[in-house]
């Protein structure tokens, strides 16, 4: 019993530093837009987005009910299961932070789980309808609700605004950004720190502290909240850079119609108990709002880049999560060693992002790559074709924002200046 209580707490312990992971993973989601187009200051940004973030875990329970009972069959579940889950969720986490790509923190934690249970109990361990319906399906189908949304949102929002004065429209808008960005940000609250919660409360299942079908405790509650909150409060500037930066150059009412139609998409899954990738969803809503103003470029090597990670999330994180129950299951010493691989893998992956750090104090410079000299792709200049041009440049609109690099002049026979990234 006494190694039973042990092996729980660690696995409570582990689980929150997902969440923490979770955290400062996906604090992007939220405000990597507002941050580009100086709506606010990065450190006000994610202090702002924290603190929304645990008032968002409290709620809802409906996707933490999905996850503790939902995916995995609970009848002969181990606690070493939940454990080797969240060591493939992770290193996952780190890894694709490590190289800043938005990657889907939910999908982490689904593949570690699932490829974890398979390897100790085979594949009828898993609820394969459950799987395809509130997973597989959210994540093909959100995404590009979400982009659509925003696209369409952009485009109503230069119509509405192609007779006023643009500076005052670009100031109104980023106050809506404003609350926009703390809208997903309650979103991400409500739906990503619900699944810590679920797995804590699977885990306590397990253990026989609660009774199968068991709503979350409260304890549970505010210590996931808590813990996702501080991680966004980290930053993960990294993949702000990569969101707000190297998709597509956001004017103000981009990153409105962006945020707004994510935080519906978020919200409204999270009402049903699907527990789809914010991630996912914030991404496919920005780069439909490049594609919403016409001049607009999504750049596509990176979006390429992202949308294979996003395929691999749920088998890589499956492969390591089966690799981690292998030693779990071997005994008590392999729980040590995997904790062990963990917290080695950890502070790899910690070193290595020492030796080009990113933080609040430059994660707006314009030295992230060649992404801006991108040329349009077939289906930006598609769909830019028929998108109302908006009556001003990004560079007009934000005249009254400190840019990092002052724009020079173009000479007469030169092509018109792409938009100014604040």
């Amino acid at each position: 019993m006494e190694h039973i209580t042990l092996l729980l707490g660690i696995v409570i312990v582990t689980a929150l530093v997902f969440d923490f992971t979770n955290g400062f993973h996906d604090t992007a989601n939220a405000m990597a837009t507002t941050i580009s187009t100086g709506a606010l200051k990065p450190k006000t940004a994610v202090a702002m987005s924290a603190v929304l973030n645990l008032v968002g875990a409290f709620l809802s329970v409906e996707v933490a009910k999905t996850i503790s009972g939902g995916i995995i069959n609970e009848d002969g579940l181990k606690t070493e299961v939940i454990f080797a889950a969240l060591v493939g969720a992770i290193l996952w986490n780190l890894l694709t932070w490590l190289v800043g790509l938005p990657s889907s923190s939910s999908h982490a934690l689904f593949g570690g789980l699932i490829g974890a249970a398979v390897m100790s109990m085979g594949w009828s361990s898993i609820d394969g309808g459950t799987v395809v319906t509130k997973i597989l399906l959210p994540a093909v189908a959100a995404p590009l609700v979400a982009g659509i949304a925003a696209m369409l949102a952009t485009r109503l929002t230069y119509r509405i605004g192609s007779k006023t004065d643009q500076k005052a429209t670009a100031k109104g808008y980023r106050a809506g950004q404003i609350a926009s960005a703390g809208l997903v940000s309650l979103a991400h609250g409500t739906n990503d720190a619900q699944k810590t919660m679920g797995i804590i409360t699977l885990a306590l299942i397990t253990g026989g502290v609660l009774n199968p079908g068991a709503n979350p405790p409260m304890w549970v509650i505010v210590s996931a909240g808590t813990a996702i909150a501080l991680g966004t409060y980290l930053g993960g500037w990294r993949i702000i850079r990569t969101m707000g930066k190297g998709l597509t150059d956001l004017a103000p009412q981009q990153g409105f119609a962006a945020q707004t139609s994510a935080a519906t998409a978020i919200l409204a899954s999270s009402h049903i108990g699907f527990s789809l990738s914010t991630t996912q969803v914030c991404s496919g809503a920005v780069m439909g709002s490049g594609l919403g103003r016409k001049g607009g470029v999504v750049r596509w090597s990176t979006a390429t880049r992202m949308f294979i990670a996003w395929g691999l999330t749920l088998p890589a994180a499956g492969l390591v999560g089966a690799g981690a129950e292998f030693l779990t299951k071997q005994g008590s010493w392999g729980v040590a060693v995997t904790a062990l691989l963990l917290i080695a893998g950890a502070g790899t992956i910690w070193a290595l992002s020492r030796r080009n750090s990113i933080d609040h104090t430059n994660v707006t410079d314009d030295d992230v790559s060649d992404a801006a000299d991108e040329p349009a792709g077939v289906v930006t200049t598609a769909i830019a074709a028929v998108t109302p041009p908006p009556t001003g440049t990004v560079a007009d609109l934000d005249t009254d924002v400190k840019t990092t690099i002052p724009a020079s002049p173009a000479p007469p026979s030169a092509e018109p200046a792409r938009p100014a990234t604040v």
